[in-house]
């Protein structure tokens, strides 16, 4: 028996790519194999063990092990056994563990994981970075992925649910089974429910169909998403076999050239592009961390995420269920021809249907799903042999779930993409440039009328323009912008652009999100609130061009690399610059802006389509108070300041939650910030932070937005960027209060509370 006895315990989810190199203290290197790719974090080979043993009432069961993710490359052992191969990090895989079990002695089960080359064009992490199931269940089951719910008539009277159940019998004699299915209301209540009869034969599958009606149902929605509950048992001789739940939610989807429709009712998807890293965390998918992303989504004017480039975690799609978002769920990033040298092209003809079925198959439940994405700017879209392929995956996942449209992503996009887009139901358009005067979404209207289109992915330095394509034409139903919220690896493209070539060590951020890498909100974002009339967040925000650029512009960008905003600052800051002429931007939703100095107006001026909603003042720097008052028919309507802050006095922890659980997963997010006297916080400030904790938990990653920081995620300080970082904080598995306290030089400590209970 191998002796593991010097292997350190993880807790899983676990990226090991984000943690401190050997000897370091830091998880960066400017000689990393994935390079700018992988925001210079390493990939390589490691070794999972996991020993169990299993209770005497398992003995005579069906035992399966069920990994929702693992990144990549996996191969999987259970007592010497070697159950199977996973090439592709991204999707679910199950083995029956069954026949091979000892109920003795403890049983091991190990994890081979192999992250190596250039196997991604973005930060992937390495590991088991998703859940870990081990399910223990009859003879007579629905398998995993095995229950679909549909809902083929929706009325305001009354909603036809289908359940459809694969039973399978995985035991030696034919049986006879009831299935009852029953519909919970949000309240856990039963308002509905059948029972049907099917034999089983032995060692089969069998698929059995029910049609339930929900009478005066509540419909899912953005702003309503409300959810049922289909409860499936397997009852043989009296006796349960199984019981399955499933979340799903009643709603209509139609799309033409006319619009997108959500229950009859025309939705502009104000989206953004999401990759699947948790920043600080890496890509450890924690239920609180995917939450925690939608919410911020949510927050700042989204209703729709594009999972780019493959499919996510289950909890993530769980979050946009509960919160109302709706999702372009996507499968790859390439086919068959290689954008590097170690991706998934390597692996495509032989796992292209089984990732597929998992994706489908674990996902078209989920209300908050409205499309099935093929594919994101594949190689040669043009090629007669593409074409073929992409018609294939579509064919396929319409067999699989019939009930929504299948899309993909292309970019250069030109009259010789026609065949590939017609084997979509819906044409997504990256980065839609010009024709002279005329729009690409206008001019390839002109020549396919019936084409429903979305930009799939737009250049934020393009918000206005790409907007304005959803706003003028029914036929383009959205914009998803490159990207919602910001994420490791293709460093600075947010900066410096494409191609990524050279080493630009030490950016290790894409820096281009509308939501930085710390969930902190970025300008872009400001205007976005602008553009999209989202009156909850900031309709009027004020930022300040900085006298000297941010970071070093160290080379010249192509004029087609847009990915970047402007420089801008909320920071009236500039110490030194006493008299001087900065550049002052107000973003304004209403048609009249007035800017103020110390409470001396400095003009009104309008703000309109014509305008961009944006208004431009010279304003000499003396500190103190600069305020923008936004009006509409000569009324104001809402305003934004900013405020010289002073010298850093106190440190303040911001805890986004005080109370979590004690299951050992459970996080809680601190926001640290230097503040003055009067409670402003300092955005100059760049002092250390650190940190030490007690109780029941432990700080599980720090980080900060500063996009050339190498620090370490895993020590206990960081320090402040713009005058804050951020810590987080997971519960283990004891009750009780975990204390934070947080010192920087001379400042008083500061000390919070997060209670931990079951």
């Amino acid at each position: 028996m191998l002796d593991d006895s010097d292997w350190r315990t993880v807790n899983l989810p676990h990226d090991w790519s984000i943690e401190d190199l050997p000897g370091k203290d830091t998880p960066f290197d400017s000689l990393a194999i994935g390079g700018i790719d992988y925001g210079f974090l390493a990939g390589g080979t490691a070794w999972y063990r996991k020993r169990f043993t299993l209770p005497d009432n398992a003995r005579g069961k069906n035992v399966s092990i069920y990994f929702e993710g693992v990144y990549m490359n996996s191969d999987t052992w259970i007592n010497g056994k070697h159950l199977g191969n996973h090439p592709y990090g991204y999707t679910g895989f199950e083995y029956d563990i069954t026949e091979y079990l000892d109920f003795e002695n403890e049983n091991v089960i190990a994890v081979e994981v192999k992250n190596e080359g250039q196997t991604s064009r973005w930060y992937p992490g390495s590991g088991i970075y998703r859940h870990v199931w081990l399910k223990i269940r009859e003879s007579v089951i629905v398998p995993t992925w095995g229950t679909y719910i549909t809902t083929p008539q929706v009325n305001e009277a009354v909603a036809m649910v289908t359940a459809e159940n694969n039973v399978r019998n995985t035991g030696s004699t034919l049986v006879n089974i009831d299935i009852i299915t029953s519909i919970l209301d949000a309240d856990g209540k039963v308002i509905a429910s059948t029972q049907s009869e099917k034999k089983i034969p032995a060692e089969s599958d069998g698929i059995i169909s029910q049609d339930i009606d929900v009478k005066n149902p509540d419909l899912w929605s953005i702003d309503s998403p409300y959810l049922y509950t289909a409860v499936t048992e397997i009852v043989e001789n009296g006796t349960l076999r199984d019981r399955v739940e499933t979340t799903f939610g009643i709603r209509t989807l139609e799309f033409s050239t006319e619009g997108f429709f959500l229950n009859g009712e025309n939705i502009l998807l104000k989206g953004g592009c999401m990759h699947h890293d948790n920043g600080p965390l890496g890509s450890a998918a924690f239920d609180r961390a995917e939450q925690r992303r939608v919410e911020l989504m949510k927050a700042n004017g989204f209703n729709a995420i594009r999972i780019s480039h493959n499919p996510s975690s289950s909890a993530f799609l769980d979050a946009c269920d509960r919160l109302g978002m709706l999702v372009i769920n996507e499968s790859f990033d390439v086919w068959r021809h290689a954008k590097r040298p170690q991706d998934y092209h390597l692996y495509f003809d032989e796992w292209w249907k089984t990732d597929m079925d998992a994706m489908v198959l674990r996902d078209r439940n989920h209300p908050s799903i409205i499309m099935w994405s093929i594919g994101n700017e594949i190689p040669n879209a043009s090629y007669p042999e593409v074409v073929e392929t992409s018609k294939m995956l579509g064919d396929y996942v319409r067999k699989l779930d019939p009930t929504r449209p299948v899309t993909a992503a292309e970019n250069f996009l030109r009259p010789n993409k026609d065949p590939y887009f017609a084997t979509l139901d819906i044409a997504g358009y990256n980065y839609a440039g010009t024709d002279g005067t005329t729009r690409a979404v206008q001019r390839d209207h002109q020549r396919v009328p019936d084409r429903i289109i979305y930009s799939s992915e737009s250049y934020p330095l393009h918000a206005f323009e790409t907007w304005m394509d959803v706003v003028d034409n029914p036929y383009v139903i959205g914009d998803f912008v490159w990207t919602g919220f910001d994420y490791l690896g293709e460093a600075s493209i947010g900066w410096l652009g494409y191609p990524l070539a050279g080493n630009f060590y030490p950016w290790n951020h894409a820096f281009c999100g509308d939501i930085d890498i710390c969930g902190f909100k970025r300008p872009q974002s400001y205007y976005r609130d602008v553009l999209w009339e989202h009156e909850e967040g900031y309709p009027v925000s004020v930022f300040v061009t900085p006298p000297e650029p941010t970071f070093d512009l160290f080379r010249e960008r192509r004029p087609w690399s847009n990915w970047h905003w402007h420089d801008q600052l909320a920071d009236w800051n500039w110490t030194g610059y006493e008299g001087k002429p900065m550049e002052v931007t107000v973003y304004n939703m209403y048609p009249q802006v007035e800017l103020f100095l110390n409470g001396e107006s400095l003009g009104k001026k309008q703000t309109t389509r014509e305008n961009k909603w944006t208004a431009v003042y010279q304003v000499p720097y003396t500190s103190g108070e600069l305020k923008a008052i936004g009006y509409s028919q000569g009324q104001e309507k809402s305003s934004f300041s900013l405020v010289t802050a002073g010298d850093p006095a106190k440190i303040v922890m911001k805890p986004d939650r005080t109370q979590i659980k004690a299951d050992g997963q459970d996080l809680s997010y601190i926001v640290v910030e230097l503040q003055d006297e009067n409670g402003l916080r300092n955005p100059k400030a760049a002092d250390q932070i650190n940190f030490e904790i007690s109780g029941p938990g432990e700080i599980v990653a720090t980080g900060s937005s500063n996009p050339r920081s190498v620090e370490s995620f895993k020590l206990p300080q960081r320090k402040a960027y713009q005058g804050r970082c951020l810590v987080i904080i997971r519960a283990d598995r004891n009750e009780g209060d975990i204390t934070l306290r947080a010192s920087s030089g001379n400042l008083e400590p500061s000390e919070i509370i997060i209670t931990s209970s079951n």
